[in-house]
């Protein structure tokens, strides 16, 4: 549960970071999420969830 905490607490740093430096690329971002179609974020969010468990494994393994 700690790492997991932790993870959610990295999500959240690096996020900020992306709006504090860069807000008007971080708002094209979500613009262009706004507009692309559901099954390309489908997609991708299963694309990102498979990589980011498969370096979790292997960094964890």
């Amino acid at each position: 549960m700690d790492d997991f905490l932790v993870a959610i607490g990295l999500v959240f740093v690096i996020e900020g970071l992306i709006f504090a430096a860069f807000p008007l690329s971080g708002k094209k971002a979500v613009a262009a999420v706004l507009e692309t179609p559901d099954a390309t974020l489908r997609i991708v969010g299963i694309v990102s969830a498979i990589f980011g468990l498969a370096l979790v494994w292997l960094m964890r393994g």
